[in-house]
């Protein structure tokens, strides 16, 4: 039984909690959230306790803790995690600045505690069996990786102004997923974007729809595109096309019918109306095997350094836009020394 504290009792911290309680194998002890009424009614549907503060949610009798609370929150609440001893599930990005994360890298390497990061992505059932199918050589050689990712709106202003912008904030998920489904590092990256949807985000200084071109050094090519507002609703599909065929994964619908007429030609539009519908078997998925590294006394399958990795493309793609051209990807190295605790 690996017992729970929950940070941040938002939409994600609510439905984090209702998946534990799905569990026999974990519990949900204590809900720290800044907003007292908020972190009292996740803990009361799910007979935990709502704690004062970070301190007493960690000195309480668990084993990990699922960190589901603001971006700017991370960092302190691994650091303290980690020096708790205790496992960390974190949600996505670790920090808006690398070298934030760098730091708390540093610190919590030498605790040897699991953490790992919400990239959930690759949890969801048709991606997976799209990337397990491409890396056991079903298409041959990998030539391209095709993945577009389109909300249904834009969020409020004031995540936004808050969020770090459309490329760490969104296509960081897909800045993974790619390097999940390529099965090597990309070493160049070429973004465009513009704010095509709402001009008010331009005046934020970011951008609402960008693509991004990414190449390895076998010559693999892998084609982002995201858009904050798709008038269909919640568009996911992912591609991989290489020497001997193609394999894909798409939108869930309501039904497979297609309707051909003197009207025109027409398709459902995806069953689900946003991510955490869209992604709700990967996110059990995801809990599922943290649970599982922590019990087997594992490393987590997403580890600290990807959510690092996807960080570093996200401001490797910032620069290439912000220069209008190709720029290089840095390399990946080894974890940073740990400092002393």
């Amino acid at each position: 039984m690996i017992r729970f504290a929950l940070f941040g009792a938002g939409r994600i911290g609510a439905m984090h909690a209702a998946n534990l309680a799905e569990r026999s194998d974990a519990r949900l002890i204590c809900v720290y959230d800044p907003v007292a009424s908020a972190a009292s009614a996740v803990a009361g549907r799910h007979g935990a306790a709502a704690a004062p503060d970070v301190d007493a949610a960690l000195a309480a009798d668990v084993d990990a803790a699922l960190i589901a609370s603001s971006t700017d929150t991370h960092v302190s609440l691994i650091s303290a995690a980690a020096a708790a001893g205790k496992a960390v599930l974190c949600e996505k990005p670790i920090d808006l600045s690398l070298e934030r994360v760098e730091q708390c890298w540093r610190t919590v390497r030498g605790t040897g505690v699991p953490i790992q990061i919400g990239f959930n992505r690759r949890y969801d059932p048709t991606h997976r069996r799209v990337r397990d199918l491409a890396a056991g050589g079903a298409i041959g050689v990998i030539h391209q990786v095709i993945i577009s990712s389109r909300d249904p709106e834009p969020p409020a202003a004031a995540y936004l102004r808050a969020s770090g912008g459309l490329f760490r904030d969104m296509m960081i998920h897909d800045f993974d997923l790619a390097r999940f489904v390529l099965g090597e590092e990309p070493t160049s990256i070429t973004a465009i974007g513009g704010a095509l949807i709402d001009p008010a985000i331009g005046d934020l200084g970011d951008v609402d729809t960008a693509m991004v071109m990414m190449t390895t050094a076998s010559g693999a090519q892998c084609h982002v595109n995201c858009s904050r507002k798709a008038t269909y609703g919640y568009d996911q599909r992912l591609e991989v096309h290489g020497s001997g065929g193609m394999v894909c994964s798409g939108n869930r619908l309501a039904d497979e019918a297609r309707l051909f007429t003197a009207a025109g030609a027409g398709s459902p539009s995806p069953l689900e109306r946003f991510f955490i519908e869209r992604y709700a078997t990967a996110y059990r998925a995801e809990l599922a095997d943290f649970i599982d590294a922590v019990a087997a006394g594992r490393e987590p399958s997403v580890t600290f350094a990807d959510g690092r990795r996807a960080l570093e493309l996200a401001e490797a793609a910032l620069r290439s836009l912000a220069s209008g051209s190709t720029v290089p990807v840095p390399a990946l190295v080894a974890p940073p020394v740990a400092d002393a605790l």
